[in-house]
């Protein structure tokens, strides 16, 4: 993979993160009902925090391998 194609996907995970962790998907995540004991902005801020930080491994490792 380039640099410049690798750029650019990090740039999409960036903003995708900012869609992510913006108010209008945290609000309505927010319910009244709970999952495993945790309320459920605990559980979707941290699996979208793993989830992106998953992704940002992968595009950092599948560029460093060449």
């Amino acid at each position: 993979m380039r640099n410049e194609d690798r750029g650019k996907r990090l740039i999409a995970v960036f903003l995708l993160g900012l869609v992510l962790i913006n108010f209008p998907l945290l609000a309505v995540v927010e319910a009244g009902q709970r999952w495993f004991g945790l309320p459920p902005l605990f559980l979707y801020l941290f699996g979208a925090w793993v989830g992106l930080i998953l992704l940002l491994a992968l595009i950092v490792e599948r560029g460093s391998a060449r």
